[in-house]
């Protein structure tokens, strides 16, 4: 199978390809990638604060950042379903 190439906006190659084969989308195999070409792989683990788990979200709380996020399908999904799909996104 052919190397597949995501072009020049991504700035660690080798990151962002093993990424994608763990099954992580495109926006966020490039996002974590090029976080990491910016420091280091070892620090992109550590950035960001501590938020609290999406199963202690409302229902409401979580169609709001799945809104923010462009997830489609979030009016209709259901609680699982949408924090699902914010931890997969």
């Amino acid at each position: 199978m052919p190397a597949r190439d995501p072009g020049p906006s991504i700035k660690d190659p080798e990151l962002y390809e093993r990424l994608r084969d763990e099954g992580n989308s495109k926006e966020k195999a490039a996002r974590i990638a090029n976080a990491a070409a910016a420091t280091s792989r070892e620090e992109v683990g550590a950035k960001g604060g501590r938020a609290g788990s999406y199963d202690d979200w409302t229902v409401e709380d979580l169609r709001h950042r799945a809104a923010e996020l462009e997830i489609p399908g979030r009016s209709s999904m259901t609680k699982a379903e949408l924090v699902k799909a914010l931890r997969d996104h």
